[in-house]
């Protein structure tokens, strides 16, 4: 296997890059929508800078997913800087979830977070961004699985939860975000989301990663998730 660091695997996630957002457009056509009604996010978790950066300045990509907020604070505060040099604008999202002490650096950090998932984590944030002036767009994390070990809303829940943040703590609720069981067809899931965000008055759902985006397009994605088909394989830090 290709060194992800080698400068040469880093060129050729720059092609990746290139290939998919055409089959991306090219299957939003097929479904009858727009191919600007889907936008990629590159998920550069745990890839460093020097590996992203080629992204940005040869691929022209701006929208990226982190997981971590300790790994994303300083890897994004170099890129940005680089970034705003050549004319580019970064879209930061926060797509792992979010411990409530971190909720400070997060709305610092990124532009969008979408792992909104219990009422103490929503009361920091309304607090962080009535301190900071600074509101990121937020998305709730919607467990559909209902598995035990994962974060996320219960979808039976998935209402109450949406009125308590906009209700009680003035949040803005952009989308809902979801991740399927593994080993599920994840169609049935994607599905129930959209379900969730059309009764609620919600148009964004972050749906769909490298195994599963055609899917998510099919039913209603407005972002996927994708990194290993730009990136190439990963081990966790």
């Amino acid at each position: 296997m290709t060194d992800p660091a080698h400068p040469g695997d880093r060129l050729g996630a720059v092609a990746r890059l290139a290939g998919l957002r055409d089959v991306i457009a090219r299957r939003a056509r097929d479904c009858g929508r727009s191919p600007d009604s889907v936008k990629l996010i590159a998920v550069s978790k745990t890839f460093s800078a020097d590996d992203v950066w080629p992204t940005i300045a040869i691929g022209g990509q701006t929208r990226f997913g982190e997981n971590r907020v300790q790994e994303a604070v300083p890897k994004w505060r170099d890129l940005r800087a680089r970034a705003v040099e050549i004319g580019k604008t970064i879209e930061l999202h926060l797509i792992g979830p979010l411990q409530t002490n971190k909720a400070r650096e997060a709305v610092e950090t990124f532009d969008v977070i979408e792992t909104v998932d219990r009422e103490k984590l929503a009361a920091s944030l309304a607090r962080e961004i009535q301190k900071r002036g600074k509101a990121p767009r937020l998305f709730v994390e919607v467990n559909t699985g209902a598995e035990p070990q994962k974060a996320g809303v219960w979808p039976e829940d998935a209402d109450a939860f949406l009125a308590l943040c906009r209700e009680r703590y003035g949040l803005g609720i952009a989308g809902l975000m979801a991740i399927p069981p593994a080993g599920e067809q994840a169609s049935p899931h994607f599905a129930l989301l959209g379900l969730i965000a059309r009764r609620n008055g919600l148009k964004e759902l972050s749906i769909g990663m490298s195994a599963d985006w055609p899917l998510a397009v099919q039913l209603g994605a407005t972002y996927v998730r994708i990194g290993s088909a730009i990136f190439g394989a990963r081990g966790e830090k």
